[in-house]
């Protein structure tokens, strides 16, 4: 699958379930992460002139639960960080793991699974198990 840089993909999440007002209702929100928020990245080593991403790589802000304003139901966030919990074990970038295309993560610490669906670059395909 592609390998995971700062260019624009995206994360999906569903469903991530907040209490929304006024009577503190659970309701499923989707819930987006897009890579160029993701914070620390690889900086030297580049895909497509772009920094990747590592496991260690973290996306402070998501977005779709929005409306969700009383806090996710499991973590008590909303618009919480994204991190990758799978990826491209064998394929090392800077010291760690690499983040790849439909590598599942989590959102909101731990309100919502994630996965990668949408590549940030299209060059560099990362084979490994």
């Amino acid at each position: 699958m592609f390998a995971t840089t700062l260019l624009p993909g995206m994360y999906l999440g569903v469903p991530d379930v907040c209490m929304t007002p006024p009577t503190a209702i659970p309701v499923p929100y989707p819930n987006i992460a897009i890579p160029p928020l993701g914070v620390p990245a690889v900086y030297h080593i580049l895909y497509m002139c772009t920094p990747a991403h590592n496991f260690a790589t973290t996306i402070m802000l998501t977005m779709g639960d929005t409306p969700g304003v009383m806090l996710g139901v499991a973590s008590g966030m909303v618009m919480g960080p994204s991190r990758n919990l799978t990826g491209a074990f064998t394929v090392l970038t800077g010291g760690l793991p690499t983040a790849r295309m439909t590598s599942i993560g989590i959102t909101n610490m731990t309100n919502c699974p994630n996965c990668d669906i949408a590549p940030s670059q299209v060059k560099v395909l990362l084979l490994a198990p």
